[in-house]
Formats: C-alpha cells, structure tokens, sequence
C-alpha cells in the first residue's frame, strides 16, 4: 500500500488489510459481517448489495464484498495494471 501499488481485495481478505492499518480513509466494503472491523481500521464504508457483486475502487486499493464480484474486481485490476483487454 506504500508504494502505491495496485491492491485487491475481497470477502474476508480485507481484515488483512484492517490488521495491517491500511485501510484509513479508503471507501471499500467487504462480506457485511466485516463492517464493525472495516469502520474501526477507519475505512469508509460502502454498502453490500443483495447478491454480493458491487466493487470499490479508491485510489489503489479494489475491494469487493464477495465472489459474485469477482468479474468486476479483476476487470478493475487489470484496468490499474494498465492492461488493455481487446475483444
């Protein structure tokens, strides 16, 4: 997280990130049960949505809040990594 590099992050990944103290002042969210975790490592919270896709980007750091957004997570990652996807 220093070096800015890219981050990814999802389900229950983001208690490392809270153990780590890197999380202060970054919008992420991640499996709902983890949002008293996420508020104390004083990240701002977003909302899970019903089927657990939605994805965050701040800055480096991608999180998502469970493996349904998986797709949209690393479509994010690649997108920070400067990869371009052709069809």
């Amino acid at each position: 997280m220093e070096s800015n590099k890219p981050v990814a992050s999802i389900c229950h990944g983001q208690q490392i990130l809270a153990a780590a103290n890197v999380l202060k002042g970054k919008t992420c969210t991640s499996y709902s049960s983890l949002k008293p975790d996420i508020l104390c490592a004083g990240a701002i919270w977003e909302e899970v949505n019903e089927d657990y896709s939605n994805v965050y980007v701040d800055g480096n750091l991608i999180t998502s809040s469970g493996w349904p957004g998986l797709p949209k997570l690393l479509k994010c990652f690649l997108e920070l990594l400067g990869t371009k996807i052709e069809p």
